[in-house]
């Protein structure tokens, strides 16, 4: 009996996925719940396991294909018979381009596609905002489209391929519109983002060299990444701290929590908790912006940076506020562990309003991280090494550590986070919580 395999959705505001990777082939054997192909959306990563136990059959959209949700992507014989027919192919083959009339100038650039990732979606006159795919804005711009004009016949009125299309073959391309100057963080404005070579590619491409196309999580990181430049204006405060007391009870007590917890002891809910302390005291730091209103949050949702091998990823925990040492603890490792496995839900990496890095574990001095949007603070931890410092006049070799507050001027200055990042200090230097 054949199953058919869907594109599922993976949030109640995701309509779309693109098929980043097949771990199955056409003929082999696959078990109910077993991973069966990986799929990128625009808020997570994520393993897809198989709806059945059976042979896969047919694979109907291939890598790097994005597709809506409830698409049929593939196809499983339940009943496990071994199809003789040949494997359908990952990803249909294109036709062969004709060749070229006469070569290219010796002087032109190579053609080769840069990596680019493509802009948000637009926003209708109404404020509604257009639901689209990368695709479908790629060949909006190309054709000098406004989607604005463009109806969509998919789910919540989504402008899909074949809608863009039609336009396209009637000829009904409109020039447009210009977009308004942006007001950065005006309500209802969304920053418009094109990843452009900042040189001539004649200059890029020289030498050896191999293209590597950017993935669906590069591009999205790349495009939040300027969006926050963009919007905020970082400013920076360093301050160090003395980490020997939170070292000493780590080491002496590790063992203990691990075993009667059944979960590794990290460094990272001593600054979870410490950071809660200071967000309690300095509210604006826990914040948003929206246009002339600043959002002061009432719920700490901590987001906590988690570097992957395909890119980073910031998983949430929220409500900190109302966690102990130990579920704070939990909460990290399980994140991070399913971060890493491709398990997240769209809705964990979600609401934050704060945020922490660490490129210290990866022995960085200290960093200048940039604001994850919609925050409008981001802490970066360094490595904690041993450095001579003076105590009392007297030159002891102490745990030190370097924290770096970025923050966005709009909302925090320069008092408030030297306040905040006091109090972190203080309550670090002067551990008195029981961890166990």
């Amino acid at each position: 009996m054949p199953i058919e395999v869907i594109m599922p959705q993976m949030g109640e505001s995701i309509f779309e996925g693109t098929i980043t990777k097949w771990l199955k082939k056409p003929g082999d054997r696959v078990e109910r719940d077993e991973p069966l192909f990986e799929i990128s959306t625009d808020k997570v990563d994520a393993e897809i396991p198989a709806p059945s136990s059976g042979v896969l059959k047919e694979i109907k959209i291939g890598e790097g294909q994005t597709v809506p949700i409830q698409t049929v992507v593939a196809v499983i014989d339940a009943d496990g018979a071994v199809t003789t027919a040949p494997p359908a192919p990952a990803k249909p083959a294109a036709p062969a381009a004709p060749a070229p009339a006469a070569a290219p100038p010796k002087t032109a650039a190579p053609v080769i596609p840069a990596p680019t990732a493509v802009p948000p979606a637009p926003v209708r006159p109404t404020g509604e905002k257009i639901r689209s795919s990368p695709l479908v804005r790629r060949m909006a711009r190309e054709h000098n489209v406004d989607l604005a004009t463009v109806p969509g016949t998919g789910a919540g009125g989504r402008i899909s391929k074949k809608d863009i299309q039609v336009v396209i073959e009637r000829g009904g391309a409109r020039p447009a519109m210009a977009p308004a100057p942006s007001v950065p963080g005006a309500p209802g404005t969304q920053a418009h983002v094109v990843l452009e070579n900042a040189v001539p590619r004649e200059k890029i491409y020289f030498g050896r060299y191999e293209v590597q196309p950017m993935t669906t999580m590069r591009q999205r990181i790349a495009e939040h990444m300027v969006i926050s430049k963009r919007v905020s204006p970082h400013v920076y405060s360093i301050e160090e701290v003395d980490m020997t007391n939170i070292v000493a009870v780590r080491e002496k007590l590790r063992g203990e929590f691990e075993r009667k917890h059944e979960t590794k002891l990290t460094f990272m809910p001593f600054f979870v908790r410490a950071c809660v302390e200071g967000l309690r005291a300095f509210p604006t730091v826990n914040a948003s912006v929206d246009g002339n209103n600043v959002v002061l949050h009432r719920d700490i949702n901590m987001g906590f940076a988690v570097a992957l091998e395909w890119g980073l990823i910031v998983p949430v925990i929220k409500g900190a506020e109302e966690k102990n040492f130990l579920g704070i603890q939990r909460a990290i490792n399980d994140l991070a562990e399913r971060a890493r496995t491709k398990k997240l839900k769209p809705e964990e990496v979600q609401e934050s309003t704060f945020a922490i890095t660490n490129p210290g574990v990866f022995g960085g001095l200290m960093g200048l991280p940039v604001i994850n949007q919609p925050n409008v603070a981001i802490l970066g931890l360094g490595a904690i090494q041993k450095r001579p410092v003076v105590i009392n006049d007297a030159i002891a070799i102490r745990s030190m550590v370097y924290l770096t507050l970025s923050y966005d001027h709009r909302v925090v200055d320069g008092a408030v986070s030297h306040q905040f990042l006091g109090r972190v200090k203080h309550i670090l230097e002067n551990w008195d919580e029981n961890i166990l």
